[in-house]
């Protein structure tokens, strides 16, 4: 019972922090770039006490921190291009470092040194790329896409619980994700496919609906994230097992740590980069 008023009253905070961020651009960018930070730091340690690896922990996590930072100066307008030197420069230290640390195994340093900045830096930079966009003549920050998309997750693990509780049959993964059925997936997509029209016809309704998106093209990108969301919590179940862990941290009480709160994020965040642009082009 006291795991569980601490899991809700975390819970609760997590969502109201994530919701009011997305509010204010200056939080969100402040909020998310505390995020990656953190993230970063416990991927890192959990790598480095494999025994078998020995990352720069402080430079990967500063150096994806700068490249959030830099990501949200660039797509805001503030900052050049040029702004991302530095962070190009960290990566080639990162790369040349290791022909003189004598280390055992450096294609382990090297490959977890970059999958770093892939899994979990790059994709926390691109919620820049959904928040800011240029209308023309100025750029803009807009918060309902980005929010969206934590907010379809959040919908999508609530139906996917309830529908897997009462009709989970079929395993969806069972070698990594035993807990996870087709029944609680299938709830799940329907459920965020429900609001993603709610949401359509409330911001056409009263003007919020910025990017003009259509009814079938917010299902469209519900549907995405649920699909990507999901992949990204199988990935990061896949990466636990392998490091022979249950949580990736206990920064968050009743919920673990900053990758399983994140998890699903960190794929869904570029699908949904990927989808916005690809309607573009249609």
């Amino acid at each position: 019972m006291k795991n569980f008023i601490v899991r809700t009253i975390t819970g609760i905070i997590f969502v109201a922090a994530i919701v009011t961020c997305f509010l204010n651009p200056h939080a969100m960018v402040w909020l998310f770039g505390i995020v990656t930070g953190l993230t970063l730091w416990e991927f890192t340690g959990l790598v480095n006490n494999t025994g078998e690896t020995s990352v720069n922990r402080f430079i990967c996590t500063v150096a994806g921190v700068y490249l959030f930072l830099a990501m949200a100066g660039y797509n805001s307008g503030l900052t050049p291009a040029t702004v991302f030197i530095p962070y190009l420069v960290s990566i080639i230290y990162l790369l040349v470092a290791e022909l003189y640390l004598k280390a055992p195994n450096p294609i382990n340093n090297w490959a977890y040194t970059m999958l770093s900045q892939l899994y979990i830096a790059l994709p926390f930079s691109l919620l820049s790329v959904l928040a800011f966009r240029s209308n023309g003549s100025e750029i803009v920050y807009t918060y309902l896409i980005p929010l969206s998309v934590f907010v379809f997750l959040w919908i999508n693990d609530t139906g996917a619980y309830l529908c897997g509780s009462l009709l989970g049959r079929h395993k969806l993964f069972p070698r990594i994700s035993p807990g996870k059925s087709w029944e609680g997936s299938i709830g799940g997509g329907l459920l965020v496919a429900a609001v993603a029209l709610l949401i359509w016809h409330l911001t056409t309704l009263y003007g919020y609906n910025e990017l003009q998106l259509s009814a079938v093209e917010w299902v469209g990108l519900g549907l995405t994230i649920v699909v990507f969301g999901t992949w990204g919590d199988l990935v990061e179940s896949l990466f636990k097992r392998t490091l022979g862990i249950k949580d990736s941290g206990n920064i968050l009480p009743g919920h673990g740590g900053m990758l399983d709160r994140f998890d699903s994020s960190l794929l869904a965040i570029p699908a949904t980069v990927v989808y916005l642009y690809t309607l573009t082009l249609l």
